[in-house]
């Protein structure tokens, strides 16, 4: 092919990567299926790689060799070694590439190794011998490691990700196979890699170091997050998880050192590497229970606990956003799979419980900080609480004393940020009714535990509050601004009765919580009576959704047709 064909290959490049032209860029997607098909497709990916001048030039033929190989009807087995081994010699010799086009030729690796999983050459299995290349690239320079890492990285995602284009059973024989000879191997040397890694003194301020122990920790993060099981679990249901680590890697789970080293690279790495190190530890949190005896799993736990005491007595971490949601998404996956039975044998649990909630206060008190996140330190106390019924040890389990200071910084935080969004205008959380209702469908647990204290804080609340507002009505006053604090302040307080009213459990409820509830109740009854005589001007719409809430969560609590016995609150 002529160096005059090569240059009209890389304006192609130049279109179909960074152009701004539509229309060029649908001529050039259409030039790229031309040449996929092209009989010469495999020459001119060799001369784009060799001789274009441009890093698109070598990522369209990265691109080309993936659909090339990923076609249904495979290339012979010789054709589909020869690019493979072309690529690793091409990427060992040249290793500075850009990172989006190694990543690019890795990946037609990954699809090579993937597809011909199951080839057999002379009594061989020709595509697997993809650890021994790696081990090649280990011995090298540190960008050399870097992309071996990189290989194991994408193959074990390859590996993971379903083709819906081939039969799915296709699909998880080769994954099984794969999960059952390489990938433990494969954790082994990403692990063994973080602890030379560590055992040296780390210069942070070398970017191919950082990228190194960043691509590892990405390594062990894919060998964790693999389908184990076939279950293709739902994304969305991420704090259901549990991770069915196969019976093989116990040993690996079973010494101290495995869990130490991810809570010191977490203690020791800049917030970017740290993060990472925290998603390998909600992971490890959410090992299956049943690859431990009773013993290991109480030694287990023990060792996760203390490494949460430590992240949460040296909390400087803490303040990188990325750090902060991955820590409350470990927190909530210890209640996931541990029992609070288990948790309060524990030795550091007081202290660790107290530094929980410690962290959980000052967390609800920045209510304009991460409502995602907060999201997972809610499940971890409504799933605590909701236990407590069911616990057998005699060891305390403190909740008594915590849960409600976390209703009380709830509700003040809540009430506390009306004035903020009111007077600097910002975004008003009651605004967005889906955080809130599962924020309080998660406090309503909650707040029904040491209820007396919960019914207390809002009674005095919410009666000082409406006297408030009714002050406030009366036509001498026309601070407009004041009546509508007040008014979202009423409307939080709704909104927080119907929530603890609407927790009421038939088997732990007693006379003296339903009177409490009724207590509650009358006042938003009340409320409703001001506004209905005080109309038009005292029309707000959170109050009246507010109320819709709170009649929904009343009428199901106490006026439904399933009520297991007459309550008192009905005479209210």
């Amino acid at each position: 092919m002529s160096l005059h064909s090569l240059a009209e290959l890389e304006v192609l490049c130049t279109h179909l990567y960074i152009g701004t032209d539509l229309t060029q860029r649908i001529e050039a997607e259409k030039a790229l299926l031309e040449l996929i098909d092209s009989p010469e497709c495999l020459s001119k990916c060799q001369l784009l790689l060799e001789q274009g001048t441009t890093s698109y030039a070598q990522l369209l033929a990265a691109t080309c060799l993936s659909k090339l190989v990923s076609r249904v009807s495979p290339l012979p087995v010789e054709q589909r070694m020869d690019i493979r081994n072309y690529i690793l010699n091409y990427v060992a010799s040249q290793p500075k590439l850009a990172p989006f086009v190694i990543q690019g030729l890795i990946q037609v690796i990954a699809k090579i190794t993937k597809l011909g999983w199951f080839e057999v050459q002379k009594d061989q299995f020709v595509f697997r011998e993809i650890i021994a290349d790696v081990k090649k690239f280990l011995q090298g320079t540190v960008e050399h490691c870097i992309i071996g890492v990189i290989i194991l990285s994408e193959l074990t995602q390859e590996m993971n990700l379903v083709d819906y284009s081939r039969p799915s059973a296709k699909h998880r024989k080769i994954a099984t196979s794969f999960r059952d000879t390489s990938l433990k191997d494969v954790l082994v040397l990403a692990c063994s890699l973080l602890k030379e890694v560590f055992a040296k003194p780390l210069n942070l301020q070398d970017q191919c170091q950082q990228n190194l122990v960043m691509q590892v920790l990405k390594l062990v993060l894919n060998c964790l997050n693999f389908d184990f099981i076939g279950s293709s679990a739902d994304e969305s249901a991420d704090d259901l998880c549990t991770v069915q680590i196969p019976t093989t890697w116990r040993t690996i789970f079973l010494e101290p050192e495995t869990l130490d080293l991810f809570f010191n690279l977490y203690h020791s790495l800049p917030p970017l590497l740290s993060q990472l190190a925290l998603s390998c530890l909600v992971q490890f949190a959410s090992t299956r229970r049943s690859l431990f005896n009773s013993p290991e799993r109480a030694k287990y736990l023990g060792n996760l606990i203390k490494g949460v005491k430590r992240i949460l007595e040296n909390p400087q971490g803490l303040s990188d956003p990325g750090n902060y949601h991955e820590f409350c998404r470990f927190l909530a996956r210890l209640k996931t799979n541990y029992q609070l039975g288990e948790l309060v044998m524990v030795k550091e649990y007081p202290e660790v419980i107290r530094l929980i909630a410690n962290f959980t206060i000052t967390s609800l008190q920045h209510w304009e900080f991460a409502p995602n996140s907060v999201h997972y330190l809610l499940t971890l106390w409504q799933r605590m609480v909701a236990s407590v019924p069911f616990v057998k040890s005699t060891e305390p389990h403190l909740l008594d004393t915590y849960a409600p200071e976390i209703t009380k910084a709830f509700i003040t935080s809540r009430l506390d940020s009306v004035a903020i969004v009111v007077r600097d205008h910002l975004d008003d959380p009651l605004d967005d009714t889906a955080t809130v209702f599962q924020q309080l469908e998660q406090l309503c647990t909650v707040s029904r535990c040491e209820y007396e204290k919960t019914c207390a804080l809002l009674v005095q609340l919410f009666d000082q509050n409406a006297q408030n507002y009714q002050k406030l009505l009366h036509p001498s006053s026309g601070v407009t601004v004041d009546i509508t604090i007040q008014e979202g302040r009423l409307a939080w307080l709704v909104y927080l009765v119907g929530t603890v009213v609407g927790g009421r459990l038939t088997y732990t409820s007693t006379d003296e919580h339903d009177a409490m509830d009724g207590e509650l109740s009358c006042r938003v009854f009340q409320l409703i009576s001001l506004m209905d005589t005080g109309l038009p001007r005292c029309s707000n719409e959170k109050i009246e959704l507010a109320i819709l809430w709170f009649l929904d969560q009343f009428r199901k609590t106490y006026v439904g047709d399933q009520l297991q016995r007459t309550s008192k609150v009905g005479f209210y």
